[in-house]
């Protein structure tokens, strides 16, 4: 193995060379021992946001048992399996690290419950949307340095964020994928008149592997979790073709395995047959451009680091089967209700009374500007864990939801 400078193994020509970066908004010097990647992966790491996604939901609240994944370790799951596609397909390992660590830094508590309801709260001030609000925790709150507000990250870990489940505008500039109806949001378009990030290409091979890994990690693990929780049985998986496959390989080789080993058997199944086809898809399309940039791969117009198309089908049956027997599951759905009723509380609460937050959110809030009073309050709710949130409602209603 070819050792480079700062510990960094061999890149492709294609990958994004944290040498070559196009550098950060606010310039820094070099430093002597970690690569600008590397310096990214870490400031997020010590973010204060990072750390509270200790206790975020991922689908089970935090008091539902010990065992279930939490946003943080699902992050954790998602950067292992970015960080080893990126090794097979010779992009920057350190850059595909930090996009997955900071993919979920903008979640609200409570998972996508949060970021619906936020969603409603705020329609009438631009909604609420988590990707953009990852970019407003790495640019603008998290408050750690004494030159900048934000992380001060490089541009190419910003597009990676912004951009990674592909371009937000098409070449004539009209807003692409889920921003079709609504727009690009505003956060979004306010950084990249700072500091453009080419929002109609595709971004780095780096963040392509970070979003096609957290598909991975979450169909595993939310496969295990329902599992364990419960809410479907390890038969009824067989209507999966793909899982009933995988289990069948399982029965064959080990015919007497009790079911937490046969779940475990699973599961790293699942993961080891997915990570297997996107490398040998990624490498066959990447061998097809024949890219010498890591700008040739943003202007592919396609993906390179994606699904076969069988995989696709794979993925998408998993996705409805959780679906159908977990998301929308009776006690997964009542505790989503409550969440909701908590979060709904706590919005129209502080927006009537801001000085029910602490000082450093009132601070330079003029009462008469309502969305930007709006967007406080969401910011604040937002960056809140799960318990906080619970806690935080204690504080101000008589009575609470116990999210059971």
């Amino acid at each position: 193995m070819i050792v480079r400078p700062f510990g960094e193994r061999w890149r492709a020509p294609y990958a994004c060379d944290p040498h070559g970066s196009r550098g950060r908004l606010f310039p820094e010097a070099v430093s002597p021992t970690r690569s600008e990647f590397q310096r990214d992966r870490d400031r997020i790491i010590h973010s204060s946001a990072f750390r509270r996604l200790k206790h975020k939901t991922q689908v089970f609240v935090y008091h539902e048992g010990d065992h279930f994944r939490t946003r943080l370790t699902h992050t954790i799951e998602v950067s292992q399996i970015a960080r080893a596609l990126a090794r097979s397909l010779g992009l920057d390992e350190d850059l595909a690290e930090a996009l997955a660590l900071s993919h979920d830094l903008g979640h609200t508590p409570f998972g996508h419950t949060g970021e619906d309801t936020l969603d409603e709260c705020m329609a009438g001030f631009g909604g609420f949307d988590h990707n953009a609000q990852a970019l407003r925790v790495v640019t603008r709150l998290e408050r750690r340095y004494a030159e900048y507000d934000g992380l001060n990250l490089t541009w190419e870990t910003l597009e990676g964020l912004v951009k990674h489940n592909g371009p937000l505008l098409d070449a004539g500039g009209q807003p692409t994928l889920r921003y079709a109806a609504r727009g690009v949001p505003l956060a979004i378009l306010e950084y990249n008149a700072q500091q453009d990030l080419e929002l109609a290409t595709h971004a780095g091979g780096e963040a392509q592997a970070a979003a096609i890994a957290d598909d991975i990690a979450y169909d595993a693990h939310d496969i295990d979790d329902g599992l364990r929780a419960g809410l479907f049985g390890i038969e009824e998986l067989r209507e999966v073709p793909f899982l009933e496959g995988l289990l069948a390989e399982i029965d064959a080789r080990y015919p007497a395995l009790d079911l937490s080993r046969r779940i475990h058997e699973l599961t790293r199944r699942v993961i080891t047959r997915f990570v297997e086809d996107v490398v040998a898809e990624g490498d066959r399309r990447i061998a097809a451009l024949s890219p010498q940039t890591a700008v040739d791969i943003r202007q592919a117009g396609d993906t390179m680091v994606c699904f076969s198309n069988a995989m696709k089908e794979a993925d998408a049956s998993i996705k409805r089967f959780l679906y159908a027997h977990m998301y929308r599951h009776p006690d997964v759905m009542r505790v989503r209700a409550q969440a909701d009723d908590v979060l709904r509380d706590l919005f129209r609460r502080f927006k009537a009374e801001p000085n029910l937050m602490p000082e450093e959110w009132q601070a330079d809030l003029p009462r008469d500007d309502e969305p930007r009073l709006a967007r406080r309050v969401a910011d604040y709710i937002a960056g809140m864990t799960d318990r906080y949130a619970i806690l935080e409602h204690r504080r101000l209603f008589d009575v609470t939801p116990d999210l059971r």
